[in-house]
């Protein structure tokens, strides 16, 4: 069902799916009358009750509230306007899933939204509720590693296709895949892999990092792959890795440490509220005037939060920047349709979500049916989907995505040409070279029933 955003206002899930019930006529679509594909296979996860009718539905469970609430509000509106585009019909999607006329093999789809609050326990248990009332043929909606891992393996055991939102651990498509679990962001050690050259080049060999890590999977899998690739290839020490809870209050007694550590590079792994906060005390502490500050994996709005003249000439991995508009038609295509709704420039946390809907319908589309088997047989064909960054596609091994990292610099102020203008993309780096063999992690999918 279609819901109405209101970022802020602290809507229950309840009130959420009940609000979108008066908007969603106007987009009723006729039910596909093509003959039931797979109709000789016993019931799997939610199908076919999901899918026996005019429309389908998508459980989404980003944080919209704790320290990851502005990404989770970002992801959610590449959420809803991929529906929407799908809905529609709109150009857009259709150069992603060919296939599309309106909403997904002619079902209108629906979605319902449920603050996770980026809590494992909580995203498990909201999409329980979306799968179970409302037969949920898609599961979506982390920003933590940590809900993205949990809602892998439910998805296992519910039998329901999850495809993760932001999700930067190595784990998550590692040691923890399974074959219901789809990740289309970049993550820990293709970061690494691709910051790593650039750093070395600009900064040189043989330097003392201090790391600022978040404990959980995402940070202690980042921290790692930083460390190794900058240690092996450039030499690169780690003079101190000062590890916090997510929604630390107050950095000090880590900061302390680092400025005693004798690090000459800042790398911090922290994230959304996180990284905000604990780069602003840096710079109150005078340690950024001391050591050069990296961003191995870029937030959202970070720069926005922190302001440009303290982002500067940092170097960062990001998954998409808006300016990626003049390389890649479906990127301006993608930023023009997302600005004139909502106002601003898309955020990557907004692109990655609209790539994963699309390529989700895409994959519905190809294999003709809502059969969760067929569709994941489908995603593992290798299929190449143009998208918003340039071909991507998945690897069947491990259901990791196949697509570049970007490597921005912070701009000087003086050389934004507007207000959302806080980075200079530096590379695309082509993904495939990055990425480790695909149980290099410990990955091991699986049946797909």
């Amino acid at each position: 069902m279609n819901v109405p955003f209101s970022p802020g206002s602290g809507l229950s899930r309840r009130s959420v799916l009940k609000s979108g019930s008066a908007i969603v006529g106007a987009a009723i679509l006729t039910p596909s009358m093509a003959m039931p594909v797979y109709a000789d296979q016993p019931p799997i996860g939610t199908w076919p009750d999901g899918s026996s009718g005019s429309s389908v539905f998508i459980g989404i469970t980003p944080p919209r509230t704790g320290t990851y609430a502005a990404q989770g509000e970002d992801e959610l509106k590449g959420w809803m306007l991929a529906i929407e585009h799908l809905n529609s019909g709109d150009p857009l999607i259709k150069k992603i899933s060919p296939k599309t006329k309106k909403g997904v093999l002619g079902k209108e789809v629906k979605y319902g939204v449920a603050d996770s609050s980026a809590k494992p326990n909580t995203a498990v248990e909201e999409q329980t509720k979306f799968i179970s009332d409302n037969k949920a043929v898609l599961i979506t909606g982390s920003t933590s590693s940590a809900v993205a891992v949990a809602l892998n393996h439910f998805a296992q055991q519910q039998h329901v296709l999850y495809f993760t939102g932001i999700s930067g651990s190595n784990d998550t498509t590692g040691k923890d895949c399974v074959r219901y679990g789809f990740r289309q962001c970049f993550y820990g050690q293709t970061a690494a892999a691709a910051i790593g050259p650039v750093l070395l080049k600009a900064m040189g060999k043989g330097k003392k990092a201090a790391y600022l890590t978040p404990d959980y999977t995402y940070g202690h899998t980042v921290q790692k792959s930083m460390e190794d690739f900058l240690g092996k290839n450039g030499d690169w020490t780690t003079a101190t890795n000062q590890v916090a809870p997510l929604g630390a209050p107050d950095y000090s007694t880590y900061l302390t440490n680092v400025a005693n550590s004798g690090a000459e590079v800042l790398i911090n792994v922290n994230w959304g509220h996180d990284a905000v906060l604990s780069i602003q005390q840096a710079q109150q502490f005078g340690i950024l005037a001391k050591q050069k500050l990296v961003i191995p994996y870029q937030i959202p709005f970070l720069s926005k939060e922190v302001g440009a003249d303290v982002m500067q000439g940092v170097y960062a991995a990001t998954d998409f920047w808006w300016t990626l508009e003049d390389k890649f038609p479906l990127a301006k295509a993608f930023v023009a349709s997302f600005q004139a709704k909502y106002g601003y420039r898309p955020e990557w946390g907004a692109n990655n979500a609209y790539m994963s809907i699309a390529l989700w319908a895409d994959a519905v589309e190809r294999a003709g049916t809502f059969y969760p088997p067929a569709i994941i047989k489908a995603l593992e064909e290798g299929h190449k989907n143009d998208s918003t960054v340039g071909e991507v596609y998945f690897r069947p091994d491990d259901h990791q995505l196949v697509r570049p990292v970007i490597i921005v610099r912070g701009k000087k102020p003086g050389d934004m040409k507007n207000p959302e203008d806080f980075w200079e993309v530096v590379d695309v780096v082509p993904g495939a070279p990055l990425m480790q063999a695909p149980d290099a992690f410990g990955c091991k999918l699986g049946d797909p029933t």
